[in-house]
């Protein structure tokens, strides 16, 4: 097994890493380090809890220490690490602080949904590594309080996110900004098409680093599916936290409302909970998050947005209390857990209208996960079953009946045409004449077709 050592780390990180108990690299460090030390552009297909924040802060960290452009202006910013959450974002900018703290490199980090003083002050002290979100750094461009033209590294961190999040245009505005000379790292979790066409477009001849294949989920996670019904889905999440989860526990909802009532119930219920979101402020956020890694609190509950902003080490246990519409998502939301190596659990409590999210996960991840009974709890098999093709076949809305084999067209719908006055008389004259002489006759016909053919134009 090789150690940071064996990459080339300069002494000052490995100094570093050993006060933070690293030795052994992770595959994506193994196989990425030594590539962007080399200066080569990198593509990294790598899901969350991979350790590639270090994979990318290491070397960027080596290479602007050893080297200093001979134009080089103190404070002038020389790295950008691009981010969609304010949570990753200072997850990043820690990363760098625990590395870098034998190097004199100087970093920051700027993100909205707080007041932009303490970041511009800082800025203006000088800066080598800036970590941001789209939105608060083009605020400061176009402040003229940051600068972009000097950027010698570019990286672009969980850019599928930022598509999904709708930044994308952002990211092209930053792209701009920044000059054409410069080295690039690209990971993101998932290769859309959109994604892929991005990164072919700002990298030179990348070196691709996958070190899983796209959408797949951790072999050290231990995944678990209970089929509940939506109504008993509070007593489940209960019994669980009482029974099984021996220990801090982050849990999913889709919506902010949603995650807002589950921390009501579970403090009903005695149990020490905070939600984490985006209408939360960034200061409720951070202390929320804060006191979970302090296990101050059993309970985080998160939605999708703040999937990929947490990093908490050795966290346990991932409950999706309400299942994922998109299987990547599932991915993201369980990778909180076993993380670089470590075990973990993912538990999924599943009603009768997310069965076909499940199946779209298993589709992707490639397997069905294991299926437990909750006793009083669970779904009957039969039912589970009956239900796995979801409601196509049923007379749902806007679902048309056919109509039976022989029967008559209804023409209810059809609207009448009156008869024209010269009509009627026609009609009249026939019925009077009872059908004598031959002109007379005619003529009835004649009449008569006439007004059946405009009753049915």
């Amino acid at each position: 097994m090789k150690t940071f050592k064996d990459l080339k780390v300069s002494a000052p990180i490995l100094d570093a890493l050993e006060k933070q108990g690293y030795q052994n690299p992770t595959p994506i460090q193994e196989q990425a380090i030594p590539e962007v030390l080399k200066g080569k552009d990198l593509l990294g297909c790598a899901q969350t809890g991979t350790g590639k924040t270090a994979a990318f802060s290491i070397p960027i960290l080596q290479l602007l220490n050893n080297f200093r452009p001979k134009d080089h202006k103190r404070g002038t910013i020389r790295s950008l690490i691009l981010t969609p959450t304010r949570e990753l974002a200072i997850q990043i900018n820690e990363s760098i602080e625990s590395y870098g703290v034998n190097l004199k490199l100087k970093h920051a980090v700027v993100f909205g949904g707080v007041n932009q003083f303490s970041q511009v002050q800082q800025i203006r002290q000088g800066v080598d590594i800036l970590v941001a979100t789209p939105g608060r750094l083009l605020d400061l461009v176009s402040q003229k309080l940051v600068w972009l033209d000097k950027i010698e590294i570019l990286v672009l961190d969980e850019a599928d996110r930022m598509l999904d999040m709708g930044f994308i245009h952002d990211v092209k505005r930053v792209l701009s900004l920044v000059p054409q000379k410069r080295q690039t790292l690209f990971f993101s979790a998932t290769m859309p098409k959109q994604i892929q066409a991005l990164a072919d477009s700002i990298l030179s001849n990348p070196v691709k680093v996958e070190v899983t294949p796209e959408s797949t989920t951790a072999e050290t996670i231990q995944q678990t599916l209970y089929y509940i019904e939506k109504a008993n889905k509070p007593k489940a999440l209960l019994q669980l936290l009482n029974t099984r989860v021996d220990d801090n526990v982050l849990v999913f909802a889709r919506t902010k409302h949603g995650a807002d009532r589950l921390v009501k119930l579970l403090h009903k219920n005695e149990i020490s909970a905070a939600a984490i979101h985006g209408n939360k402020s960034q200061n409720a956020r951070q202390n929320a998050l804060e006191a979970f890694k302090k296990k101050d609190i059993k309970v985080l509950v998160a939605t999708d947005i703040a999937a990929r902003g947490i990093d908490i080490d050795l966290l346990q246990y991932v409950i999706n209390y309400e299942i994922p519409n998109m299987p990547e998502s599932y991915v993201h939301r369980i990778g909180r857990s076993g993380r670089a190596g470590a075990s973990g659990f993912a538990i999924s409590l599943c009603d009768v209208e997310e069965i076909p999210y499940i199946k779209d996960i298993q589709y992707t991840i490639g397997f069905e996960l294991p299926v437990e009974v909750m006793e009083g709890l669970s779904m009957s098999p039969q039912f589970v079953e009956k239900n796995q093709f979801g409601t196509s076949k049923g007379k749902g809305k806007g679902a048309k009946e056919q109509p039976k084999e022989g029967a008559k067209p209804d023409m209810r719908h059809k609207k009448k045409v009156k008869p024209t006055s010269k009509e009627r008389r026609r009609n009249q004259e026939r019925n009077a004449g009872g059908g004598g002489g031959n002109a007379g006759s005619s003529s009835s016909r004649s009449g008569g077709n006439r007004s059946r053919n405009n009753r049915t134009r």
